[in-house]
Parts: structure tokens; C-alpha cells; sequence
């Protein structure tokens, strides 16, 4: 069945394609805090429910943000560990962030996707803001997520970041619209969207198309977001960052809208990629900088 939800809906396949020492101190001899990584860390009961915490060395709760890496697969696929490969470019880009890199529960028959897997970013970001004085962050955040996991931080930012700690969104060909034609004219668009939507937590007669189309939940208290999709798109069309681009325009928000020749991130170039960790970095910059960093 899982099988089935993915060839019909078509969204989102993430193209991104040991336990650890730990010092749980808060400095008190005055010593500067080494590098750590912390994997497999849990956030609630589920086996999906773990993150890996990468933390910098000198950090500290005036200065060190957090940067959170959300996998794409379609809503019941993927890893974590698809999100690698970006880890060390962020390393040595932003040796000052703290970096996590989150799982979040895979929706089934027993289990849908939504809002679920939105309010697992918000256990993370909860269980971090709870343990920052041992961790000795400061709890803000930049969302990076591809595909499916660009919806979800999307939606995170829209509508349940109430505390406004999110403070940028990378969106690497996230589905925004699911009333776009594209979604809304497939025969069993509707009955596949329900199977992802978890009806007793919205209340009778939601659209559900409408309420988990990020596109439609912009606010004046959105994020700057970064919005990167492909031309020629088999699984997100164009038309969704350009429903997103019209929305963010309309809000007054801070973004910037990348179209690379190519596909679903798959067959970009290599001066597309080049260019979407330039913005990246660009706007970690501005919007989660790290004051006073030595």
C-alpha cells in the first residue's frame, strides 16, 4: 500500500540521494567547549523519533544556533542519512552552528503523515530548547529540507512555529499547492491525500488539500525562505514554486525563487548546485548569524 501512495501521488523522492562521546558539563571550569557528536539521540518513543546533534566547539547559549536537516522520500520514505553529504559543507561553512539531522516517523496505514510528521520538528526543536543550557545553544533555528522534507519545514514555519524560532527556510523542491491542478486533476488525488492526513486532528469538513498546502499558510510572520526547484519536474511541478513565490511576494517576505534546468534535483548542474549552497550560506548568514563568534 505504502508502494501504491508513492506511484500515485508522485511527490516527493528525496533526489539528495555508534553511540558518541559526551561532555554534558556546562563549562564550569571556564574551558571552551570541545567539538561532539551525538547520533541516534531520541525525541519520543518511536524508532524514527532519533536525530543526529552535531555541536561545535566553543559554543556556547550567546552565540550558537541551530541549522536542521529534514529528509525528503515521499512522506513514508527515506533517512536521515540521505542528508550526509550536506553535513560537512555546513561544518566548514558554519563552524560556529550546531547542526541536527532528524528522523521523523514515516507515515503507514496506522500512521499518517500529516500533521504528525510536522509536530515531530516541533519535539525537536522542543527537546532542544529544553537542553540548551547543557548543550549551550542558543534556540534558533534554519530549517533545510528537500522534497517532502522541504513540505514539512514549509508547514512547520506556517503554522505551528508559535514561538517564532525558526528564522530561515531552505526549500529544495518542496510540494507547496496541493490544490494546483497538477495534484487536484489525478482521479484518486483525493482519496490518496486522506490517506496521509490524519482527519481526527483537523476538524469536520477541512479541506484537506487547502490545509497542508504551505503555499496557502503564508503570513506576514513567515520566514525568509529559499525556494529551489527544477524545469522540468516530473513530481513537483514549477507551478507550485510559483505559487509559493507569488505568496511570499504578496506577504512582503524576504526569499529568493531558483529555477535550474533539470529535473527533481537529480540532474542539475553542478553551477546549480554550487549556487543553491552559495544562497544557503548566504542566508544562514543573515538570518541566523552568529554574534561575537570568537
Amino acid at each position: 500500500m505504502k508502494q501504491m501512495l508513492l506511484i500515485y501521488i508522485s511527490f516527493g523522492i528525496l533526489f539528495l540521494n555508534t553511540s558518541c562521546s559526551s561532555e554534558n558539563d556546562n563549562n564550569t571550569n571556564n574551558k571552551p567547549l570541545v567539538e561532539e557528536t551525538r547520533l541516534n539521540v531520541a525525541y519520543g518513543s518511536n524508532p524514527k523519533q532519533k536525530y543526529d546533534l552535531y555541536l561545535p566547539a566553543a559554543r556556547s547559549e550567546e552565540k550558537t544556533k541551530v541549522i536542521v536537516l529534514i529528509h525528503g522520500g515521499g512522506w513514508t520514505g527515506g533517512d536521515k542519512i540521505d542528508m550526509d553529504y550536506i553535513i560537512p559543507t555546513l561544518k566548514l561553512n558554519h563552524p560556529n552552528h550546531a547542526i541536527v539531522n532528524m528522523n521523523y516517523v514515516l507515515a503507514d496505514l496506522q500512521t499518517p503523515a500529516f500533521p504528525n510528521q510536522f509536530m515531530d520538528v516541533e519535539r525537536v526543536i522542543d527537546k532542544i530548547t529544553d537542553e540548551k543550557n547543557d548543550l549551550q545553544i542558543q534556540p534558533e533555528f534554519a530549517l533545510i529540507g528537500a522534497s517532502a522534507g522541504a513540505h514539512i519545514s514549509l508547514m512547520y514555519d506556517a503554522v505551528y512555529d508559535a514561538g517564532d524560532q525558526v528564522k530561515m527556510v531552505a526549500n529544495i523542491v518542496g510540494p507547496t499547492d496541493f490544490t494546483d491542478p497538477f495534484y487536484a486533476n489525478n482521479p484518486n488525488f483525493d482519496y490518496l491525500l486522506s490517506a496521509l492526513v490524519d482527519e481526527s486532528a483537523y476538524p469536520s469538513g477541512t479541506d484537506y488539500a487547502v490545509a497542508v498546502s504551505p503555499v496557502l499558510q503564508i503570513s506576514g510572520t513567515t520566514s525568509p525562505t529559499l525556494l529551489f526547484y527544477g524545469n522540468a519536474d516530473p513530481l513537483v511541478p514549477l507551478t507550485n514554486g510559483d505559487r509559493l513565490n507569488i505568496a511570499l511576494n504578496n506577504a512582503g517576505i524576504d526569499h529568493n525563487f531558483s529555477v535550474y534546468e533539470g529535473g527533481h534535483g537529480d540532474n542539475w548542474s553542478q553551477a546549480d548546485y554550487t549556487d543553491l549552497q552559495n544562497q544557503i550560506t548566504t542566508y544562514i548568514n543573515t538570518y541566523l548569524a552568529v554574534e561575537n563568534p570568537d
